[in-house]
């Protein structure tokens, strides 16, 4: 069920991978999806089995997760919990989440792109956030940093996901030319010679830029049967999940 799972003094946090659900062939197992072509009632188990596990007796009611749309707009979950407005079961369009409230889970999915986790020091506020080239480009990163810190986080700490690597993401030189102009470190080569993007070493840089304690849990998604890829399967790929809360 999780690629990784780890604790934080009162901050428990967790990427998914895809086992331990109930959809079918393509998507097996744990798919995380909303939609793309799998059964609407096995995507609906996949997320009570998750919750059931990585947050006892808390119930989906408590899960908050976007509409994610590669751009840099921050989601805050307030007092009153998440909503689920959004198609009746996502908490609002965009893709960074923050909130300082207890048994609150957030959750960005991700099949390539790069889910990013924050914390503060006291585990009193949290962050996720899904970032792909057009979110790196944007900004979503440094956007949720920003967003955690105005809510009152001082020290941060980041634990970057699992998502494709620079040996496999290939690109036209023109689209390398344009994420590099804005995050250098991320030019790389694939691993047959021609020009590709790191994605996760942009966002690396972006988070020590804002004085970020970097976690790197990184694995490439399309090299690991045992995680979902687009760039691998194509529409046909499920989603896994990054997740974080503080414990109620």
């Amino acid at each position: 069920m999780y690629a990784a799972r780890l604790t934080h003094g009162p901050v428990e946090l967790a990427f998914t991978d895809r086992h331990g659900g109930v959809s079918a062939a393509p998507f097996d197992s744990l798919n995380l999806a909303w939609a793309g072509g799998d059964e609407p009632q096995a995507m609906a188990e996949n997320h009570r089995l998750v919750m059931a596990d990585f947050a006892p007796g808390a119930g989906l009611e408590s899960l908050a997760q976007l509409s994610q749309v590669h751009g840099s707009a921050v989601a805050v979950v307030g007092a009153e919990g998440p909503g689920h407005e959004v198609n009746g079961r996502l908490h609002a369009v965009g893709d960074g989440l923050v909130t300082t409230q207890p048994g609150v889970s957030l959750m960005v999915r991700a099949a390539d792109c790069v889910p990013v986790l924050l914390a503060d020091e006291a585990g009193t506020v949290i962050g996720a956030a899904h970032c792909g080239r057009p979110g790196l480009v944007a900004g979503v990163v440094a956007a949720t940093v920003a967003a955690l810190r105005g809510l009152g986080a001082t020290r941060l700490t980041a634990w970057v996901g699992p998502s494709v690597c620079g040996r496999c993401y290939e690109v036209p030189s023109e689209l390398q030319e344009v994420v590099a102009a804005v995050e250098p470190v991320s030019r790389a080569t694939t691993s047959w010679g021609t020009p590709s993007l790191d994605v996760a070493a942009g966002v690396r840089a972006q988070l020590e830029r804002d004085e970020v304690e970097v976690v790197d849990l990184s694995r490439c998604t399309l090299e690991s049967p045992d995680l979902f890829s687009y760039r691998r399967d194509g529409p046909r790929s499920g989603r896994q999940a990054g997740m974080i809360r503080i414990t109620a």
